[in-house]
């Protein structure tokens, strides 16, 4: 198989030298495809922490910064045809920044673009606006077919609640494979959920080698049971 992986994390610049990112550092999609090369699939892997992988191994390796630079990747690759599997790990910012203003002008004085905004003033104020949920274009949009597998992130739910809410956002984006888990448990364990809304939890560790495993059953499926189209 010809398989894609996003890792790591996006970063939201304020300037051109601060930015608002997360805590994520892109090893999960980094053993995903260390796995996946070990099996013998080409892999390209797409992320913000390029240190992740060793260099001398046989995966490309394409580094970005910001959510632009992740989506123009996106929207330059997949549209191609030659990937069987997708496996979106990267944490994407769900905000992009709108402007920043002065809190006590409600003046705009700095964008993304900005050099640097000046220390000196007494508040400052950040319009953000959401940025679209680029796991839904695969399909929508760039009108991928093969194996799709994302990623969901919850905060303070139990199982059951995480398992529906998982469920869910799978059928939203049409994927085949759906990997969720806690802040809480994240390095510990992880549910898989499938199109059967099937839910089963393993061990953290144990994800990658599950994962390919799960891939590879589904790209190797009769026609028929091939996952649906959209």
């Amino acid at each position: 198989m010809n398989i894609l992986i996003t890792a790591g994390n996006t970063q939201t610049p304020i300037d051109r030298v601060r930015c608002i990112t997360n805590i994520f550092t892109g090893r999960t999609g980094a053993r995903m495809a260390l796995e996946a090369w070990a099996r013998g699939h080409a892999v390209t892997l797409l992320t913000s922490q390029p240190e992740t992988v060793a260099a001398g191994h046989g995966i490309t390796v394409k580094p970005y910064r910001t959510f632009d630079e992740l989506e123009a990747f996106l929207t330059e690759l997949i549209p191609t045809g030659t990937f069987d599997a997708i496996i979106h790990s990267a944490a994407v910012s769900d905000y992009a920044l709108a402007g920043v203003y002065s809190g006590s002008t409600s003046e705009r004085i700095g964008e993304p673009t900005s050099g640097k905004i000046k220390s000196t003033h007494p508040e400052l104020w950040m319009k953000l606006l959401p940025t679209p949920k680029l796991v839904d274009w695969m399909r929508s949009r760039w009108h991928f077919r093969g194996v799709l597998v994302k990623f969901k992130l919850e905060v303070g739910v139990s199982d059951a609640e995480l398992v529906a809410i998982a469920i869910r956002s799978r059928i939203q984006s049409d994927a085949d494979l759906l990997i969720a888990n806690t802040l809480d448990s994240y390095e510990t364990d992880a549910w898989i959920v499938d199109r059967e809304d099937s839910a089963s939890r393993v061990v953290r560790a144990d994800l990658p080698k599950m994962l390919l495993d799960r891939i590879e059953q589904i790209f190797s499926a009769p026609r028929g049971s091939e996952p649906s189209k959209m």
